[in-house]
């Protein structure tokens, strides 16, 4: 009997041999390309078994998130099953919770100075903007945004804005819109300085005075101010940045007047276009903070180096505040000065002349040191704060001191 031949399997072809054909080894892909085959992935972890004492002591380490992934499997298996311990991990994840205070959605206000001062450094501006016009750039862009976060319900938030007058407070009821209204008016008077269109238009009173041109423009709506107000108002201040921006230099030889309160008989002030620029930054500030306590939306001061500025235009302000109040009174002792110091960031030391701004003051007759904060002193400025409720450290001549915050306070209007 003959031996059966090995078995080779076949595909129906052979080979010019007369052998079977061979089966060809396996390719490791369609295209050899050198390298080597994805290693499997490595197999779960047994789990833990592990009994009650242990997983229950385990639990502190598995709210915190610091339990091996095996741990943390045993643990949430055990809490399926155990009451008592699911109730304490729940405990425990909620103490967690209190360790990671919740932080605000709000941007910080200082983010878009920083955006804007980095892409400058790496590629300067075509058309750089001045920099005493940078404050007021800011101040309404930050406005801005506080404006697109309100609702349409919001735009008619009462706000009551406050200032001195003949050395009384005054205050004047209006709305969110309205205050929109009363930026545009006011504003109006750069735009004119600058040769640009009157926001007014025929409605403009003969006077350049604030008060006056904020009541035309009140009036002269057809109906109460609303969020409409928001375009024009945006438009005007981009209108004004690009002016100052193309005019350069050229255009801090321009002068803004401004008139006396209603009712009184003070020559229109003409201040330099760069010091209106810096006022008009100060007042957009001042009402943004009016309209954020209105809505219970948090607003944070200008950044530092704008409000030193800020602060330096009302201190150079404070001589022709203290002549006007001084008015007919004859100088108690001519060359007198006080000490003005402002604290925190953006602040520094002025010597104010107390009894002629003419003269100036160089230190020799110092009789009185005044030292507030920046945005104490910016919110007395703003007729915010009483004159005498200022937190400000004193020492020297009370009265003279009490004249000076006074006078600063009158540094305020609508």
């Amino acid at each position: 009997m003959s031996r059966p031949e090995p078995f080779e399997p076949h595909d129906g072809g052979g080979d010019s041999t007369g052998q079977g054909p061979r089966i060809p080894a396996p390719r490791a892909s369609v295209e050899d390309t050198g390298r080597p085959l994805p290693a499997a992935p490595p197999a779960p972890p047994e789990p833990l078994a592990l009994d009650h004492g242990v997983l229950k002591s385990l639990l502190g380490a598995w709210a915190l998130s610091a339990c091996s992934p095996q741990e943390a499997t045993a643990v949430e298996e055990h809490l399926g099953d155990c009451g008592p311990c699911a109730e304490e991990a729940l405990r425990l994840r909620d103490a967690v919770g209190l360790l990671h205070p919740e932080e605000t959605l709000d941007l910080d206000p200082g983010l878009r100075t920083r955006v804007l001062e980095s892409c400058l450094g790496r590629r300067p501006p075509r058309v750089p903007l001045p920099d005493w016009a940078a404050p007021y750039d800011a101040e309404t862009a930050r406005l801005d945004a506080l404006l697109q976060d309100i609702g349409d319900a919001e735009w008619h938030a009462p706000v009551r804005l406050r200032w001195y007058e003949s050395g009384e407070p005054a205050s004047r009821k209006t709305t969110v819109a309205g205050v929109i209204a009363h930026l545009i008016a006011v504003d109006g008077l750069v735009s004119v300085a600058l040769g640009l269109d009157d926001p007014l238009g025929a409605d403009a009173p003969p006077a350049p005075d604030p008060t006056r041109r904020t009541e035309a423009y009140w009036r002269a709506s057809p109906a109460p101010p609303t969020r409409a107000v928001r375009g024009p108002w945006r438009d005007q201040t981009h209108e004004l940045i690009r002016t100052v921006s193309f005019a350069g230099g050229g255009s801090g030889r321009l002068s803004v007047a401004y008139g006396g309160p209603p009712g009184r008989d003070a020559p229109a002030v003409a201040l330099p276009l760069r010091d209106a620029m810096v006022e008009r930054a100060f007042e957009c500030w001042i009402h943004a903070g009016d309209i954020a306590e209105a809505v219970d939306y948090p607003y944070e001061p200008p950044a530092p180096r704008h409000l030193h500025h800020m602060i330096d235009l009302a201190a150079r302000m404070l001589p022709a505040s203290l002549a006007e109040r001084r008015s007919g009174r004859a100088a108690d002792a001519p060359g007198r000065s006080l000490r003005l110091e402002v604290e925190g960031v953006g602040g520094g030391e002025w010597l104010i002349p107390l009894d002629s701004a003419a003269t100036g003051a160089d230190g020799s007759h110092e009789v009185a040191h005044v030292a507030l904060d920046g945005v104490e002193f910016c919110r007395l400025a703003a007729g915010r704060v009483p004159p005498r409720e200022a937190a400000a450290g004193q020492t020297g001549d009370r009265e003279a001191i009490q004249e000076v915050l006074q006078a600063t306070a009158a540094l305020s209007r609508l």
